[in-house]
């Protein structure tokens, strides 16, 4: 792996957006002008990441048994590179807890577990349970977000009404005070220096995340550089109670 990167892309194909369609395909025309139809590794609405005429990238498998060859990776908004596809997230946090990037934050765990069922009746899966040999060691419960929706300078999620989203604040709250439960929001581009829940999609997560905020839940807004080589760390942003452009009633 490269290394200021913790996540090294495959070669790069660069084309432009036809159009997405059906949540899952892309079609996208390259740079020689063949036309193709890649998979579109991200189920949302992904506001703001979806212009047609946009430059985007993909990569390429040799996997026959796959029925599309291309995967869209990144599209281009306003000279940023923004992260498309939301396989990857998951897959760099879990390389940044083994290196202990976030040791200042959480402590020292020493065992990471992912997909762990938790919750009323086990129905919810946690991204990462964090734990150690010390009995005076709360259990952290770390849940990722990925985002790429934006209000100026301000990253925000959810960019649509995500009634799992808002499941998931109301388990981690059920946590407390027995685990140390965490949001960590994937800023999956570089151009955002804060970040702010979604109050004009999604009012009703903006109030669970206030909640969960004021109730000790470990709010981490991770900011990344989405670039034609990798995907690098940045830091983290600073966190806003509310949307900047949301304005109360």
């Amino acid at each position: 792996m490269t290394t200021n990167f913790f996540y090294a892309f495959p070669p790069l194909i660069t084309g432009k957006l036809i159009k997405r369609y059906k949540r899952f395909f892309a079609d996208i025309e390259l740079e020689t002008g063949e036309i193709i139809t890649a998979h579109c590794p991200n189920t949302g609405p992904m506001t703001g990441v979806s212009t047609s005429g946009s430059l985007v990238q993909v990569s390429q498998s040799n996997n026959p048994k796959r029925k599309l060859k291309y995967t869209w990776e990144t599209i281009q908004v306003n000279q940023t590179w923004v992260g498309i596809n939301t396989a990857l997230p998951n897959k760099i946090i879990k390389i940044m807890l083994e290196k202990r990037i976030f040791f200042k934050e959480l402590g020292n765990y020493q065992y990471i577990y992912s997909e762990v069922a938790y919750g009323k009746e086990n129905k919810s899966r946690i991204d990462f349970l964090l734990t150690s040999d010390d009995p005076l060691d709360k259990p952290i419960y770390l849940e990722v977000k990925n985002t790429t929706w934006t209000d100026g300078e301000v990253a925000v999620f959810p960019d649509t009404v995500t009634t799992r989203g808002q499941k998931h604040l109301q388990d981690l709250m059920n946590l407390l005070p027995y685990a140390q439960p965490i949001m960590l929001y994937f800023i999956n581009r570089s151009d955002c220096t804060d970040f702010a829940p979604g109050d004009q999609t999604d009012p009703l997560y903006g109030k669970l995340f206030r909640e969960a905020v004021a109730r000790g839940i470990l709010v981490l807004p991770c900011r990344f550089e989405v670039t034609f080589e990798g995907i690098r760390y940045l830091g983290l942003a600073d966190y806003l109670l509310y949307q900047p452009s949301f304005k109360l009633l």
